[in-house]
């Protein structure tokens, strides 16, 4: 894990890297969403609304993914103080907020014909919601960090304990009556129907492809940020 701690090393290969990722992610969601936008038949209970399906589920996974990245990301820094750690949870916030909003965005408009109404305070509507706050607010906390030399330990706390929130979204439509439907995807075994679980699989890996590749070019524009900053520093002990 330490061997990329080196932030020469991690950018040699973020360099190629990056465009891989997002040349093959932009790629394969193509591919995915014509195909289930196009060629999957309509749901029989759903009809034609049943495609955003294609677009809302890769969203709410890369907005709970996002999340998962800053907590692991968090903890690394914390325990190993791996020096690129806390860059990586940075990075990581503000494609997983976005995500996050495309979901409920996406959500609010299969609702609406579904169940009748844009909003429900239903328990995984709520908890979603509440993630996208909490990325608002570890991306405050972040820059109000980085902009008053403060230590990162605090956002990084924050990122662990914000984590509480990802197994109550995962499990809410068990825990609480939920107009959600139970899970559809379990361990070894899928309730959807593979002619849209095929097209479904094949859209998270391109969104999740796109994610690294945004997160990883995120870690280098950081990099790049505080390089800069060092120089103009050292430019200014030099002048006095």
């Amino acid at each position: 894990m330490h061997g990329f701690a080196n932030p020469k090393r991690f950018l040699s290969l973020a360099s190629w890297l990056t465009p891989l990722l997002l040349v093959s992610g932009v790629v394969v969601t193509a591919i995915a969403l014509w195909w289930g936008l196009t060629q999957v038949p309509p749901d029989r209970l759903m009809g034609e609304t049943v495609r955003i399906l294609f677009i809302h589920v890769p969203s709410a996974w890369l907005g709970m993914g996002g999340w998962t990245a800053i907590a692991i990301s968090s903890l690394v820094f914390l325990v190993w103080r791996h020096p690129l750690a806390s860059i990586a949870a940075r990075a990581a916030a503000a494609p997983g907020m976005v995500f996050t909003a495309i979901c409920l965005a996406t959500g609010s408009i299969w609702g609406r014909p579904t169940w009748g109404a844009w909003w429900v305070w239903d328990g995984r509507l709520t908890s979603m919601l509440v993630l996208l706050f909490l990325y608002a607010a570890y991306l405050a906390l972040a820059q109000a960090s980085e902009r008053e030399a403060a230590s990162a330990r605090i956002p990084a706390i924050f990122g662990l304990v914000g984590a509480i929130n990802i197994p109550i979204i995962n499990r809410s439509v068990v825990w609480w009556n939920s107009l959600h439907q139970p899970p559809s995807i379990t361990m070894g075994k899928s309730a959807i129907d593979p002619a849209f679980l095929w097209p479904l699989l094949a859209a998270v890996a391109g969104f999740s492809l796109i994610f690294g590749g945004v997160v990883l070019a995120r870690m280098r524009a950081i990099l790049a940020d505080i390089q800069a900053e060092a120089r103009l520093r050292r430019k200014a002990m030099e002048a006095e």
